[in-house]
């Protein structure tokens, strides 16, 4: 058995979670939700998710985490609410010791579908193939926790040694998928901005 990876798409409506174990062949363990109405109490909001989250780690037990980054758009709202959350994320993995990656949306996208600007659906419809799954999990933000997942185990799997390379885990035909290539690029190209 490969790495177990928790992918958290962050929301305060809804917390999308994805846990994967990783290997030459990931597979699915767990994906979901966690709903919170409207109509709460905003506290109350973040105590329904903290506690859903913690019953999907304690249930699951993940080696690592993903989560995606928070960024700046109009909607001042719907910011905060995402980044409290977040927090509470960040908060659990370095409260029980599991290392967190963050991720941004182009990153995950070019991780599993080799493409920076891919919409929701095809995101989705490589999850899908990846985890040979029978349909795209819904709603969106589950199977964006899944990506989130399966981008954290493959740069996972770069950092672990492995004799005679360090590469991203090889399909069945030894080489690289387009989907490893294309993050390896993307990798790179980030290291450059910074």
């Amino acid at each position: 058995m490969g790495l177990r990876v928790l992918g958290v798409d962050p929301g305060l409506t809804r917390c999308g979670y994805g846990v994967i174990d990783s290997g030459r062949t990931p597979s699915l363990v767990r994906v979901g939700v966690v709903r919170t109405p409207a109509d709460m109490e905003h506290g109350q909001r973040l105590v329904r998710i903290l506690a859903g989250l913690r019953e999907v780690i304690d249930e699951t037990q993940p080696q690592q985490m993903a989560l995606e980054r928070v960024f700046a758009n109009n909607q001042r709202n719907t910011v905060m609410g995402v980044a409290q959350v977040s927090g509470l994320v960040i908060h659990e993995a370095a409260s029980r010791g599991v290392p967190l990656q963050l991720f941004t949306p182009s990153e995950v996208k070019n991780a599993v579908t080799g493409y920076g600007g891919a919409e929701k659906a095809q995101v989705g419809e490589m999850v899908r193939r990846v985890l040979r799954l029978e349909a795209v999990p819904k709603p969106a933000d589950a199977a964006d926790a899944l990506a989130l997942a399966i981008a954290a185990s493959w740069r996972a799997a770069r950092s672990i040694p492995s004799p005679p390379t360090r590469d991203l885990p090889r399909a069945a035909t030894g080489e690289l998928t387009a989907a490893q290539r294309a993050w390896l690029a993307a990798e790179k190209a980030s290291r450059k901005q910074f």
